[in-house]
């Protein structure tokens, strides 16, 4: 099993991606302590853990809270003891034209896709830096590698979780710690489908393949890491194409 003995703490673990991860991850030998905001979306996730003979906890959560936060993670690590991998996959998306936004549209997205992680990390990094161990995957997008139209705050949002996710890589490195961003384009959600319900998805990727590359970095071995990692359906067009 590739996370034997190892445990992590998946944010937005509750539907789609960060659920397809929690089980990915525990059918690997991990325990796994999830989070949301709904705590019977959790539920379910729980089950399916239980089911491959791991441990978890399952704590709901507003990640925009920030004694909320601190209080999310000391359960999580009470319960299951140090955490070794974070992935900060929660997310919120508003897409409509700049200036239909409303400054609540625009702060809820950043305070979900940006301080949120922040929020997580500083809460769990403390113990990653005393062990001199740890490992952190954001989920981000492809819009935060280039402009799509209608998409201005989530686009900021996720450009920002990417220049987060760089610079901390390089302040842990001296800790063993690695820290990666994955840049999924076209993943069939609950969030996709609600803020483009017009567009086909015949062809769009299912949130097990992003699971399938998050379980590929929990695992990397120590010499070698990686920074961002973009994943698009196989119809697209290559970045910069």
């Amino acid at each position: 099993m590739l996370l034997k003995g190892k445990t992590a703490l998946i944010t937005g673990a509750g539907r789609g991606i960060g659920q397809a991860i929690a089980i990915a991850f525990a059918e690997q030998g991990c325990d796994v302590a999830i989070t949301a905001r709904t705590a019977t979306e959790l539920q379910e996730t729980s089950s399916r853990i239980l089911a491959f003979g791991r441990r978890t906890v399952a704590v709901p959560c507003d990640l925009t809270l920030p004694d909320t936060v601190a209080e999310m993670a000391s359960t999580a690590q009470k319960a299951l003891g140090p955490i070794d991998i974070l992935v900060n996959n929660a997310g919120y998306a508003c897409f409509k034209p700049f200036m239909e936004l409303s400054l609540e549209e625009w702060q809820q997205t950043l305070d979900v896709n940006l301080t949120g992680v922040f929020l997580v990390t500083r809460a769990l990094l403390p113990d990653m830096i005393a062990r001199k161990s740890g490992r952190i995957i954001n989920i981000s997008s492809v819009s935060g590698l280039r402009p799509i139209m209608n998409q201005t705050v989530y686009c900021a949002s996720k450009h920002g979780l990417n220049g987060l996710t760089t610079t901390l890589a390089m302040e842990v490195k001296p800790y063993g710690i690695r820290v990666h961003a994955i840049c999924p384009g076209g993943v069939i959600t609950r969030l996709s489908d609600e803020n483009m319900p017009e567009r086909d998805k015949t062809d769009w990727m299912l949130p097990e393949d992003i699971a399938h590359t998050a379980l590929y970095l929990a695992s990397m071995p120590e010499r070698s890491t990686a920074d961002i990692i973009y994943i698009r359906r196989f119809g697209s067009v290559p970045l910069g194409g």
